[in-house]
């Protein structure tokens, strides 16, 4: 008898970051173990990830590090832990163009910047301009949850955005040529270290059921470490997932965001030097309080012993 599982996506929809999931689960590799796996996006208007774990709609998530953190802030009887670390260093870039004369991060000061203005959000750009030598002021057009393209800012929208992944829309085609494109990495130019995204799930559920927790990390893992090695391999699972996405974006984004799974050729480990730091950071700039709280916010011990490539 298998058991169904609900795993709840990062994002609005299916991208390439869960690739090692889908794998396994088109090789079976869930179902010999007695897992039927659901993969979902979460709905907005009900929450994010988070909210689905800490409320028991999903029994996995993946969900950005700083939002966990401050989750198990605010709440203190039903929470969430993480579980595994999906990736090993920050997603998001500043993008500008050489048409706003910025050519170099400090060049962002006193200039409109598109992003969603959350506090970590609005913390990162302050902390880049900083870290470069300018001076933290800028102005911030409220782009919500949508990412302005570079055609965007070429036209005079905004001068830089914040908040587009390296490995995913800013590899969508633009009308703007490349050589007039300027992309900044957040690791490339001063940002903490941190895991953008971790695979965790409510810590309730994870102490009850730790053996069906480990061995849903002995195949998440087989996966990730295969698509790891050969990108190419799930090209053909995100034309049937993704359909509407064109086929170069997902080639390009796979061997991109392959890379950010590994850290020493070792899949899955929650690092305490990214969580400490990062959340040292965060508690520097008041977006969290306890400077300790990381320290219980994960574990890695339902981590299978063989996930290195």
């Amino acid at each position: 008898m298998t058991q169904h599982i609900r795993v709840v996506l990062e994002y609005f929809h299916p991208w390439t970051n869960s690739a090692g999931f889908y794998y396994a689960r088109e090789q079976g590799w869930y179902e010999e173990i007695g897992l039927d796996v659901e993969f979902t996006c979460y709905d907005a208007a009900r929450g994010d990830t988070l909210t689905y774990l800490n409320t028991q709609q999903a029994h996995f998530g993946i969900f950005p590090t700083n939002r966990l953190l401050v989750l198990r802030e605010k709440v203190l009887e039903t929470s969430v832990i993480g579980i595994a670390a999906i990736n090993h260093g920050g997603m998001e870039t500043i993008q500008t163009v050489r048409s706003t004369g910025i050519e170099n991060p400090a060049d962002l000061s006193g200039k409109r910047i598109a992003m969603n203005p959350t506090p970590r959000g609005l913390a990162m750009v302050k902390h880049l301009i900083s870290a470069n030598g300018g001076v933290p002021e800028f102005e911030v057009v409220d782009a919500g949850a949508r990412e302005l393209e570079a055609h965007d800012l070429a036209n005079g929208v905004a001068d830089a955005t914040f908040g587009s992944y390296w490995g995913w829309e800013l590899l969508l085609d633009s009308s703007v040529p490349v050589e007039e494109r300027i992309i900044w990495p957040v690791d490339s130019i001063g940002a903490p270290k941190y895991h953008s995204y971790l695979l965790g799930a409510n810590e309730q559920f994870a102490n009850a059921n730790p053996e069906l927790v480990e061995q849903f990390l002995e195949v998440t893992a087989r996966g990730y470490l295969t698509i790891a090695k050969q990108p190419n391999l799930a090209e053909s699972i995100y034309e049937k997932t993704i359909p509407y996405f064109p086929a170069y974006l997902i080639q390009r984004s796979l061997p991109l965001i392959a890379q950010s799974w590994l850290h020493n050729k070792e899949w899955g480990q929650q690092r305490e030097e990214l969580m400490h730091d990062y959340s040292d950071w965060l508690v520097r700039h008041q977006i969290l309080r306890n400077k300790d709280g990381w320290k219980t916010a994960y574990t890695n011990k339902f981590l299978p012993a063989e996930r290195t490539l």
